[in-house]
């Protein structure tokens, strides 16, 4: 099941792998999970990413994850209240390294993504007043079902996700605590600083 979690959450986080010269419709949230999520399984299709592949992986996410993803606001909700007491260059650093912490952490896992991932859309209705909604949708591998929720906002520039829920486990619910217990023991600083360590452990094969 944990193998299978990885899976499920890396397929969500880099399901956004649409090529910037692809026109993707961000006005309508579930149509842009269900052209980028498509995109990324024809990739996979056309050739198979090896758990290895670290470069091409990072690629991937370095060239596309960032047009649909706002680590800004995934960052600061994880903070919490410790958001308003850290400076711009700690809010900036924070930013950098938990980016960072989720590429290392989750892009040995796409190589674990196979040609036949289906992944079902369940009915989604958003108002035109809507400014943050929940795409809800199911993957299926193995005849085994594991829901993944999008959570995005509205921008001028379209829909940005912010918040992943994989098998009832939100993102930034995970972290939050686990943010709040480090800065608590050694503060902002102590936080940017074991994160730092963790991404060079992580760079470096270290699990």
């Amino acid at each position: 099941m944990k193998t299978f979690f990885l899976v499920t959450l890396c397929a969500a986080l880099f399901s956004f792998g649409a090529p910037a010269s692809a026109a993707v419709d961000q006005s309508d949230p579930q149509v842009l999970i269900k052209t980028a999520t498509q995109q990324i399984l024809d990739e996979v299709r056309a050739k198979a990413i090896e758990p290895d592949d670290i470069p091409r992986i990072m690629d991937i996410v370095d060239r596309d994850i960032l047009p649909y993803t706002d680590f800004h606001r995934t960052t600061s909700l994880a903070m919490g209240r410790y958001w308003r007491t850290a400076t711009p260059a700690q809010q900036q650093q924070l930013v950098e390294q938990f980016k960072m912490l989720l590429i290392h952490t989750y892009s040995g896992a796409i190589g674990q993504l196979r040609p036949d991932q289906q992944i079902e859309y369940p009915p989604i209705h958003v108002a035109p007043s809507d400014t943050d909604v929940v795409v809800r949708t199911i993957a299926m591998r193995n005849g085994e079902p594991a829901e993944i929720d999008y959570r995005l906002y509205s921008t001028p520039q379209g829909w940005r996700l912010y918040d992943l829920n994989v098998l009832g486990v939100w993102l930034i619910q995970t972290y939050r605590q686990q943010f709040s217990d480090k800065i608590q023991q050694s503060g902002v600083d102590g936080l940017i600083q074991f994160l730092s360590e963790r991404n060079q452990q992580l760079a470096a094969g270290k699990q």
